[in-house]
């Protein structure tokens, strides 16, 4: 897998899609496949540039999922 090669993750039954813009070491975009906006998601970034590894990228999808309204399928 490429540097910028999305791939994909499952967490707690939910699935998501990671990626790595071009030219922006350590930024990471995580897209809930599963949810009720497929577009929908969340970014962050390490610091310093590295890519996490699979526990803190469980832990970061677990915090959004936390904050996702069950209603909504948003953080309201």
């Amino acid at each position: 897998m490429s540097a910028n090669e999305p791939w994909r993750m499952s967490v707690d039954g939910e699935e998501f899609e990671v990626s790595e813009p071009d030219g922006k070491p350590g930024t990471y975009h995580v897209t809930w496949l599963t949810g009720p906006d497929p577009q929908y998601g969340f970014g962050f970034t390490t610091h310093p540039p590295v890519r996490p590894g699979r526990e803190h990228l469980e832990e970061a999808v677990r915090e959004f999922l936390a904050q996702v309204d069950p209603d909504t399928g948003h953080i309201e």
